[in-house]
């Protein structure tokens, strides 16, 4: 340690000092979700007006990122988000945030192939260092240290609130690949341990926690409808549950006290609980640390359909925000307007169906409601400008308050009939007034 320490206090420095490594031109690659770090960005939003043309591109850093704030003009700082936060979100709406749209799973061979550009600069939080010199990447293994073993340099943010995540592999790098170090202990951002549910949404749940077995593999994220999920699961008498997750969700932490989420049904990562990334409560936060019932992976293993479908009865459980009557599914955008990213949810999708006894779920609540009105989810056909998130050919089953359709194996005519049926009883006739202008109604139709 002493050694390592030794170079610990050499390569220690102030956010001002360390963000001089950036120049015009240069590719910033700040760490991912709540491991993007706060104090180097602030020190490197006040170089406005030194440099030209630096990009800086984060995945849904929560907090408002300050290069972008700082320069409205973006005569020194472009900013791109791989994956929208609320924080993001509210930036591009003033044409401050712009979307690089990817497969996350395959974000690491972009890199290695070169069709994503390498990075100049790696900013990134992690835990102090151990005693062996390595700094863990704390919530967000992701493609970070892929990215750090490409760049020319590497800062690190060390902040003693990190939970240090055991791997899996690649959830740490070693002093050796790291230019130089920062240290700030601001608080982590953390979410409530309960959000707020609607009546729909618990109707949703129920639904599907009759779909879970004793020894399913489960994958959802955060929000609402999860956290429901995993109340309903602790009352279900179910038991050998497993996770295999993009993300770790706090409905996790629960289920393991209980004893209900043990993971020995599973055929890979057999007892862990398998993630990429983690944002949640600081009540999650202190579970994950030095815990080894978890395994921190990169996102080419959690994401990569092959392994997700190693494991039996993999139950994948995702959000939308709207879907149309051919069965494309939206998740990340309405309209022009991008809401979040691509995330993992087709991969996930794709993986569990892959799965022997494996089912995927893409939920919706029927409505949601606008400034003066109420709209229909389930819309004839997705707006201009509505990204497809998962393609129609790939759609699996689609849930609302009023049940679970499949889309597989159908036709056009059939995936607009199930669709229908489980639409908002006030505006089943539209749709099918709809569908019929479509071509894709037909009243041999025995569902509605």
């Amino acid at each position: 340690m002493g050694t390592y320490m030794n170079l610990y206090k050499e390569k220690l420095t102030t956010p001002e000092k360390a963000v001089q490594l950036v120049k015009s031109n240069d590719l910033v690659r700040y760490g991912h979700f709540i491991m993007a770090p706060p104090a180097l960005d602030e020190a490197l939003s006040k170089r406005v007006g030194e440099m030209t043309n630096v990009t800086v591109k984060g995945i849904c850093p929560m907090f408002p990122v300050k290069v972008a704030l700082a320069d409205p003009d973006r005569s020194t700082f472009f900013y791109v988000s791989a994956h929208l936060s609320a924080f993001d979100r509210h930036l591009g709406d003033k044409g401050l945030c712009h979307y690089s749209p990817a497969n996350y799973g395959l974000s690491p061979y972009m890199l290695e192939r070169g069709t994503m550009a390498r990075p100049n600069v790696v900013m990134t939080m992690t835990t102090p260092m151990d005693e062996n010199g390595y700094f863990n990447l704390g919530t967000a293994n992701s493609y970070t240290l892929d990215l750090a073993l490409k760049a020319d340099y590497v800062v690190v943010e060390v902040n003693e609130n990190v939970p240090r995540c055991l791997g899996g592999v690649k959830e740490s790098i070693h002093i050796s690949d790291v230019t130089c170090i920062v240290e700030n202990n601001s608080p982590l951002f953390a979410t409530p341990e309960d959000f707020p549910v609607s009546d729909e949404e618990t109707k949703i749940a129920r639904l599907l926690v009759e779909r879970i077995k004793n020894g399913s593999c489960l994958q959802f994220g955060i929000g609402g409808l999860p956290n429901t999920i995993g109340k309903l699961l602790v009352q279900s008498g179910l038991k050998d549950l497993g996770i295999h997750s993009e993300m770790m969700a706090d409905c996790y932490v629960d289920l393991v006290d209980k004893g209900i989420v043990t993971g020995r049904k599973k055929n890979v990562d057999t007892g862990k609980i398998v993630y990429t990334f983690a944002i949640g409560s600081n009540k999650m936060y202190k579970f994950m640390d030095n815990n080894p019932t978890l395994a921190s992976y990169p996102v080419n293993i959690t994401n990569s359909p092959e392994y997700i479908g190693l494991n039996d009865n993999v139950v994948a459980i995702n959000n939308a925000v709207n879907v149309d009557l051919y069965g494309q599914i939206a998740s990340e955008s309405e309209g022009f307007r991008q809401i979040s990213g691509v995330g993992g949810q087709l991969d996930f999708t794709i993986g569990a169906t892959r799965s022997k006894g494996g089912e995927s779920y893409i939920c919706i609540t029927s409505t949601k409601k606008l400034k003066d009105k109420t709209a229909s989810r389930l819309v004839p056909i997705l707006s201009p400008g509505t990204i497809v998130s998962v393609p129609r050919h790939c759609a699996s089953n689609i849930v609302t308050e009023y049940g679970i359709v499949c889309m597989e194996g159908i036709s056009t005519y059939e995936r607009a009939e199930r669709l229908i049926s489980i639409a908002h009883p006030d505006f089943k006739d539209e749709l099918v007034k709809h569908a019929t202008d479509m071509g894709i109604w037909s009243r041999s139709n025995k569902i509605l």
